[in-house]
């Protein structure tokens, strides 16, 4: 089948589901008044449903990316157990080192 083809007979079959709906019947009785397969016409009525939501899902949506400076970080924090420790830049490590030793000990 070809693609006009294809698009021929999804039309035609959109304007049915539009009549069905526009009437207030229920599917059985307009299939049944318009000489059109109630099966036949469940399947385009799910297939093009299924079409519409793929094409929802695969819609594009516009995404602006704005550089950002990287923050520095002025302190770090530190916890040993149930005690936070701030560290700010220029500490000294061997007062750090000996502080989180005792905690340890103090902890456990």
């Amino acid at each position: 089948m070809t693609k006009s083809r294809n698009l021929a007979l999804r039309e035609e079959w959109e304007q049915r589901i539009a009549d069905h709906k526009a009437s207030g019947q229920s599917q059985a009785k307009w299939c049944e008044a318009n000489g059109v397969s109630y099966h036949q016409f469940g399947y385009w009525k799910k297939r093009i449903k299924d079409q519409l939501k793929e094409k929802e899902n695969n819609s594009w949506v516009s995404v602006i990316i704005e550089e950002t400076k990287p923050t520095q970080c002025n302190s770090l924090m530190i916890k040993v157990g149930t005690v936070s420790i701030e560290v700010n830049p220029g500490f000294n490590p061997t007062l750090l080192t000996d502080v989180i030793k005792v905690l340890k000990e103090n902890v456990d």
